[in-house]
């Protein structure tokens, strides 16, 4: 039994259920007519359940069965479930970008909390948005929440090569377009990656963001390693269920959890991961939500002190099945005590250090010791200079080592129908030390900022050999691309960041070393070239794209819209 510190009448669902007049007496007799007798719901804690399940998320495909798991355990525990559906936002299928619908979902939950007589929220998600999208909501609402991970798939197989979804698709892409497999080969490639439910198998954005939940101390400890169809991951989501009754009664909240300590964590163990770049974005937003600091420089002090231990790929070789039977997220904070806050709290009420006491890692190959490190630093490097004077971001272990210091050509495309239609135009000026420079791709630009950082390389280049390039954009790459591409520069080209400027033939230099990329041009020819510059056209003229493009933050700002950041908390609902 949890240690109360609260009473019946000081539930928030009370203020629907418990008074005798017109209002709260027809929301019981409507209860009825849902089913619900005062016995289910009088007298306890109503837990809403936030799923963002549909039939277009192949990651939330288990979400059916999960939510009864979460519900049996909510029963009990002693509480009533409430199942709320909410934007699924499956990645795979949501175009032009999930990311466009991030806010939409954080606004959605948030609402969807504050509305409904609720006292306590599980939040169901894992596919790459739902999981920064749900966390501010619950930050912003500030009831007892706790997340509940979708986990990884299974481990993907062809001819009898173990793959990697993503990150094996991208390569066999590749070598499809430079001739040397047919769509036949490529079809059972893609085939044999889509085993079961979950979210990808690599340390995508996906399992860097679950992981990164689970970090903060907003999900069940061990929760975000286990794969989806694992009969652990059912009985989880039961505990989740039950926990959240507990917490409700202890009072716990977001706002009890999270602090500047609980971030600085999530970037060193997002860094040790070797994780997605979109990472960035999203702590940002999130930590924005709790009224903490979380900006690059920050991210970029970490990553110099935060070696990459966990050889998953895109950066390492195995998946996230490895991961978990090799000791999980536990198991990698064990290595990392000397690093993290362990004073920090979990959903569990307890501290970092007690969640982890006890685990234990079976394999060093997988969960590298820290003597012998997948690579130096943090997954994640920042880069500043004239072409990025806000920041932008690369994924240094993804990057071919030829690459990190680098000077080469600009090949520019003004946009990403620009770039189909000529990136494998023989006549292309462009060879292998060229610079690829894609722009109007960013959070205004796109809109919503997509996944299209990991630009082809030119087919006559693919057929020649050539399997990285430099490559620079507005935009963001899936988690599970590599490659040397540079992402996130702020600010973007649509409002007439310096990448707008860029021409073909400049030369750009890259130096991950030391933290720079700059466009070789005088300070005097870019104002030139700005007077000269003329802003592309607004995305939308009505609805949520035009809402969006009017009120989305830069990159370095997490995307966040302007006015989710401000003001005070909206008010309870009047219930008369």
């Amino acid at each position: 039994m949890a240690d109360r510190k609260k009473k019946l009448d000081d539930l928030r669902s009370q203020r629907w259920y418990g008074p005798e007049d017109m209002r709260a007496t027809s929301h019981r007799a409507r209860s009825r007519q849902l089913g619900y007798s005062i016995e289910d719901f009088g007298g306890k804690p109503c837990i809403g359940i936030i799923n963002t399940w549909s039939d277009m998320n192949t990651c939330h495909s288990h979400f059916k069965q999960r939510v009864e798991e979460i519900k049996r355990g909510v029963y009990e525990a002693g509480g009533f479930p409430i199942e709320l559906p909410a934007m699924s936002l499956g990645e795979i299928m949501v175009k032009p970008s999930t990311m466009l619908y991030r806010n939409f979902l954080a606004m959605e939950a948030e609402e969807l909390i504050r509305c409904h007589p609720i006292d306590g929220v599980v939040l169901m998600g894992g596919c790459d948005k739902t999981t920064p999208a749900l966390l501010m909501a619950a930050l912003t609402m500030n009831l007892p929440a706790i997340y509940m991970p979708a986990g990884a798939m299974l481990r993907g197989y062809y001819a009898g090569e173990t793959l990697g979804s993503g990150t094996d698709v991208l390569r066999y892409n590749a070598d499809k377009r430079a001739g040397l497999i047919d769509q036949e080969t490529f079809e059972n490639v893609v085939g044999g990656l889509s085993r079961s439910a979950g979210t990808c198998m690599v340390m995508g954005t996906a399992a860097t963001m679950m992981s990164v939940a689970e970090t903060l101390g907003m999900a069940l400890p061990g929760s975000s390693s286990i794969p989806a169809v694992d009969s652990h991951h059912a009985l989880m989501a039961a505990s989740s269920g039950r926990r959240i009754v507990d917490m409700v009664w202890e009072d716990l909240k977001p706002s009890d959890i999270l602090t500047q300590a609980s971030f600085d964590n999530a970037t060193i163990i997002d860094m040790a991961l070797g994780g997605s770049t979109n990472a960035m974005i999203h702590l940002i937003a999130v930590a924005g939500r709790a009224g903490l600091d979380a900006d690059l420089d920050r991210f970029d002090a970490i990553s110099r002190k935060s070696p990459v231990l966990v050889n998953i790929k895109p950066s390492g070789e195995y998946l996230m099945e490895d991961f978990y039977y090799a000791g999980g997220l536990r198991g990698l904070m064990t290595r990392l005590k000397g690093h993290l806050d362990l004073t920090t709290r979990t959903v569990m009420g307890e501290t970092l250090a007690e969640s982890i006491d006890g685990a234990e890692i079976y394999n060093d190959e997988v969960i590298r010791p820290l003597d012998n490190p997948l690579y130096h630093e943090g997954g994640t490097a920042i880069l500043r200079g004239n072409l990025a004077p806000n920041g932008c971001v690369i994924k240094q272990t993804a990057a071919d080592p030829k690459f990190h210091q680098h000077t080469g050509k600009a090949v520019v495309f003004r946009d990403y129908v620009d770039l189909s239609a000529r990136i494998d135009d023989p006549d292309l000026d462009v060879d292998a030390d060229s610079v690829l420079v894609l722009q109007n791709a960013g959070p205004i630009g796109a809109p919503g900022m997509p996944e299209w950082g990991m630009l082809p390389i030119p087919k006559k280049l693919l057929a020649q050999g050539v399997r990285d390039m430099v490559r620079i954009s507005d935009c963001r790459m899936s988690g599970t691309a590599y490659g040397t591409c540079v992402l996130h520069v702020s600010p973007e080209a649509a409002i007439g960041g310096p990448l707008a400027l860029v021409q073909n033939g400049d030369l750009i230099e890259l130096d991950i070393p030391n933290r720079s990329i700059n466009i070789k041009v005088s300070d005097a020819e870019l104002r030139d070239r700005k007077g000269h510059w003329t802003p592309p056209p607004f995305p939308a003229t009505r609805g949520y794209t035009a809402l969006f493009a009017k009120h989305v933050t830069q990159a370095h700002e997490g995307c966040d819209f302007d006015f989710l950041h401000a003001g005070d908390p909206t008010p309870e609902p009047l219930i008369f």
